[in-house]
């Protein structure tokens, strides 16, 4: 039996660098901020390494007590398409981040059935750039999520970028890897 894909919008939460509404812009325009939303029973944490940020990368693991802060988006199919080229997403699963379907709760209480961006392979702990960090959490500034989880963002080790950052993406790559140029 061959499934196919949901057809209309799909609910996004984005819980590190695309709560940043500039690098939303540059990913996919098309975006719409619905809600602040935290993801329970999760932590954000640090893993593997960009290239364009020069530290670790973030992702969600489970947390007990602990609760994860970010921004529902409400994408189209081709926006979705357009952001999982920017995140490396693989239909082989062979890439650097998979879709995790979850629930979150809005600030307001409001329930939120999304997908989210999740790290397969993790090996040890790594600090982000000091850079991509301070973008992160400009990010969670911007989307106005609760003080205290801000202050606590802010609180994660960081490194020093060895060169400038970020450093640009492949655009053309990323462009040419999407199933649809609509965004």
């Amino acid at each position: 039996m061959a499934t196919s894909r949901r057809r209309g919008p799909i609910l996004y939460f984005a819980y590190g660098g695309n709560m940043n509404s500039l690098q939303m812009a540059e990913r996919c325009r098309a975006a719409t901020p619905l809600a602040v939303a935290r993801l329970a029973d999760h932590k954000i944490a640090f893993f593997g390494h960009s290239q364009r940020w020069d530290g670790a990368e973030e992702t969600v693991i489970a947390a007990p007590g602990i609760e994860t802060w970010g921004v529902v988006y409400e994408l189209s199919l081709s926006s979705l398409d357009r952001l999982d080229a920017w995140q490396g997403i693989r239909l082989d699963g062979a890439g650097r981040y998979f879709h995790s379907p979850a629930e979150v709760m809005g600030k307001d209480g409001s329930p939120y059935s999304v997908l989210l961006y999740r790290k397969d392979i993790l090996g040890r702990p790594q600090s982000p750039s000091e850079e991509y960090l301070a973008h992160i959490v400009a990010g969670a500034h911007q989307q106005g999520l609760p003080l205290d989880y801000v202050r606590d963002l802010s609180a994660i080790p960081t490194v020093k970028a060895g060169y400038p950052v970020p450093q640009p993406e492949d655009v053309e790559r990323i462009l040419r890897s999407t199933t649809s140029c609509a965004c």
